[in-house]
């Protein structure tokens, strides 16, 4: 029996760049309001399938940057960028991308929390015109971005971050970051015991290499999780995408090799995806289309009886047949300004019998692993 996920999402956005005034530095305030309608349909391990009303709010923030000359083309920068949960009121400090560093001719080095290398890939292939968030966010089935980073995902925010990015050569530019996940890491509360144990153990290593010349962009990303799903867990994801604008029509495609070790072996799975955007008015098409392969690997096999989800499986990543997902979306956004537009869009995710994948913004409650019954 397939379980299937389909959201339709109608949404404003609000972007707002504020000029702020500083004694020495050049500051910038600047904000963005996205807020989302949604009607999601959600079908249950038993069957059933119910809908269910819901406004979110999608990668909303608040944040302020700035930099400071040091001379000699040197200058120092930072940012502080704050969740803003529009949709209930309230909103977290410092939560989003939150850094000091420093930049020049030959870089930037920056350390605190934010993004890895692998999420840059995603505006080559994703909804950017949906700004690859909400309910429509392409990051769900590819790098099972609805998983937290200790439950398996390879989209998350990493604190304790150092990061350097390289200068753009002949459009050629690559990044690498390293997250130790240390006592004030917070990171889904990963212990294993004594603080020197967790600190030897845990870390988040990621990379990737980007070509961008014209309308033609690929890149290469890489990223391995040691130990943080637990003491000697050891997972990766090597992710490519592409793409090509031709002016009206924007085609973009993406391949991933997910892994993860698991109690009964390791299992992996491939994903491809296709996507094509379209100008149409003053407004442009969105379309994608994915699948994900079934796990393969030496971990036991969830349909053979003895084998749990605990032992052969992360999220949706399973081994086994019928381990598969189709995903397709559909969205259109329309330009009320140069600051504000709205969008529609429609989102599936079809998983086989015992896939599991989910949403990554505002994931679908009970089709998660959780909801499965294991043999």
């Amino acid at each position: 029996m397939n379980k299937k996920l389909v959201a339709v999402a109608i949404a404003g956005v609000l972007a707002a760049p504020l000029a702020a005034q500083a004694q020495t530095a050049n500051v910038t305030l600047y904000g963005r309001l996205n807020l989302t309608a949604e009607v999601v349909s959600g079908q249950q391990t038993d069957g059933s399938k119910g809908n269910y009303f819901q406004v979110s709010s999608n990668s909303s923030r608040l944040g302020v940057r700035g930099t400071e000359s040091l001379g000699g083309g040197l200058n120092a920068i930072f940012q502080i960028e704050s969740n803003v949960s529009a949709d209930t009121g309230g909103g977290l400090l410092g939560t989003r991308e939150t850094f000091a560093g420093l930049q020049g001719g030959w870089g930037t080095v920056k350390i605190g929390n934010f993004l890895a290398p692998n999420d840059d890939l995603h505006p080559i292939f994703g909804n950017v015109p949906t700004l690859t968030t909400s309910l429509l966010s392409t990051a769900s089935v590819w790098a099972q971005g609805g998983l937290s980073k200790s439950g398996g995902g390879f989209d998350a925010r990493l604190g304790n971050s150092v990061r350097y990015d390289s200068p753009s050569i002949s459009g050629f530019t690559f990044s690498t970051q390293v997250s130790q996940l240390d006592a004030s890491a917070g990171q889904g509360g990963i212990t294993y015991g004594s603080v020197d144990t967790q600190r030897r153990h845990a870390y988040v290593w990621g990379t990737n290499g980007i070509y961008n010349n014209g309308p033609m962009q690929f890149g290469v990303a890489y990223e391995a999780n040691n130990s943080v799903r637990g003491a000697n867990l050891d997972d990766y994801d090597l992710s490519a995408a592409g793409s090509y604008n031709f002016g009206a029509f924007r085609l973009g495609g993406v391949w991933e090799r997910i892994k993860y070790e698991v109690p009964s072996g390791d299992v992996h799975r491939d994903y491809f995806g296709l996507s094509g955007t379209f100008n149409l008015g003053p407004g442009q098409v969105y379309a994608y289309v994915a699948k994900a392969f079934d796990g393969k690997g030496s971990a036991c096999d969830i349909n053979e009886v003895g084998c749990t989800r605990a032992a052969g499986a992360v999220g949706g990543v399973a081994k086994g047949d019928n381990t598969s997902a189709n995903e397709w979306e559909l969205s259109y956004t329309y330009p009320l300004s140069k600051r504000t537009l709205t969008y529609v869009g429609y989102h599936s995710i079809d998983n086989d019998t015992n896939a599991g994948y989910n949403f990554n913004i505002n994931a679908v409650q009970g089709v998660t692993a959780a909801g499965f019954k294991p043999k």
